[in-house]
This record gives structure tokens, sequence and C-alpha cells, in this order.
């Protein structure tokens, strides 16, 4: 298997013009008996924010493993930054998967670890990509600033609220600078006002880094304010696209049903 230098180079969605980050084509996952993903089709594109909604059991979760290489599919198309990804050595798919970020739901930052041992555990994980860093401190300080926790930086996870459990996620998600974050339920279990300031700091973290995000959430509030684009997975395929605004109105009972209160 020839090993593919580049994992950085993006191409074009013919339609749009838009760089496509993400391309996901008839993708196909069953468990025994039960299909999960039943010829799921996504792309994402540079800077965009889309948000995949889907109700419990739907394939969403399979279908983000699916993308990172965690999960083989039974079958499909998978590309990232245009490299496709069944076709990636293990080597390969390891740096690729340094340009993407992911927040996990919960949080799950190391509970024995302070907020800066959390912060440079990636660093020591990727040591070929960020070469030799003799003082962490800089880094780990500019991310905790993207995120509005410098201060924070001594401090265990158990000493911090939820909201600031999911702002050190971030920021160690930052540490490395993705092209990609995959956000899995960012506002989950959080109170409305916390809420509220996440969405906006992942809009500012958007707009610093020019990130393209792909949000997985069940908070219809969420993809209002944060989705350019939206995928509505039900029975296991791509059922409806559109826009926060274009999707709301639709009188489809299956599309009508995410947006019901």
């Amino acid at each position: 298997m020839k090993k593919q230098e580049n994992i950085t180079t993006i191409k074009k969605d013919s339609r749009t013009e838009r760089e496509v980050i993400i391309d996901i084509r008839d993708l196909y996952k069953s468990f025994g008996k039960v299909r999960v993903l039943n010829g799921f089709n996504l792309r994402l594109h540079k800077g965009e924010n889309l948000v995949v909604m889907g109700k419990s059991g739907s394939g969403k979760s399979v279908m983000i493993k699916c993308l990172i290489g965690l999960i083989k599919p039974d079958s499909g198309y998978i590309s990232v930054m245009n490299n496709e990804i069944k076709t990636l050595n293990r080597d390969t798919l390891d740096i690729l998967r340094s340009d993407i970020g992911f927040l996990f739901q919960g949080s799950a930052l190391y509970d024995s670890m302070t907020v800066r041992e959390n912060l440079e555990f990636p660093m020591r994980r990727h040591k070929k990509r960020l070469g030799l860093v003799s003082d962490t401190t800089p880094m780990v300080l500019e991310a905790l600033e993207s995120v509005g926790l410098a201060h924070a930086i001594d401090l265990m996870p158990a000493e911090l609220s939820g909201g600031m459990k999911r702002r050190v996620a971030l920021a160690r998600t930052l540490i490395l600078k993705p092209k990609i974050i995959l956000y899995d339920e960012p506002t989950s279990g959080l109170d409305p006002i916390t809420s509220k300031e996440i969405i906006e700091l992942m809009l500012s973290i958007q707009a610093k880094y020019g990130t393209s995000s792909l949000i997985i959430t069940h908070d219809v509030d969420c993809a209002r304010v944060i989705s350019d684009r939206m995928i509505l997975l039900v029975d296991g395929i791509n059922y409806a696209e559109g826009t926060y605004e274009e999707l709301i109105t639709s009188t489809d009972p299956k599309v009508e049903a995410f947006f019901k209160k």
C-alpha cells in the first residue's frame, strides 16, 4: 500500500465550488441483524458548521466512529480532507486524526490530572506533529485563553463546574489547532445560560481558527444558533437536509417531530 504523505489536499464540491472537508457516501453499517446506517450521505464544507440530528440509537455515534476509523463500515466511501479512510495505514491515519479535534460528550477529562496536564496530554501523544516543545506553558495558556480559563491552569477537574469542564475539554481540542472539530452533544447536561455560553464560544472559535465543524446534538436551540446547515438522520439515511429555517417549515411528519416541543 502506498503511503499517503499529503493529508491536507482538499477537493471541491462541483456543485458549489466550496472545498469539501468530509465526504461520506452510501455508508452502511449493521450489527448482527440490526442495520444502523442504511446508505447515509454527508458532505462538510470548509468553514461550515454542519449539525446532524437524530434520535437516540439512530446511528450518529456509529457514523462518527466510522468517520475517524474506529469502526469499519460494511460498505461505503469516507474521505477526510481528500484521504479515503479505508486506504490509510495506521501511521497515516494517526497523522490525519491529529487534524481532527473531538469534544466528547461529558468532556472526558482525566480526573487525576490538572487542567495543565490534561492539555499537555495530546501534545505528548503527537510529538512528531509539534516537534520538540521544551516549554508547554505558552501553548497551554493560549488554548485556555481562547476559552476564558487561563486562571484555571493548575486546578483539578473536580474543582471545575460542568461548563468549565466543557471549556477545558474544548481547549484541549484546540491545543493541536485542528482543521476539523467534531462536537458530540456539546450542550448536553448544561443549564440554559451555560449552554448559550458554550454555543457562543463555538462560534468564536470557528471565527478565530477557521475550523470546519460537525456537530451532533439533540438541542434544537443549539442547532438553530450554530448551524449553517442541518442533516436529519432517520432510518439510517440522511432523511432531510437544509438550513434550520428550511427544515422547521417542513410539513413532513418525520421532520416536524424534531422541532415539536
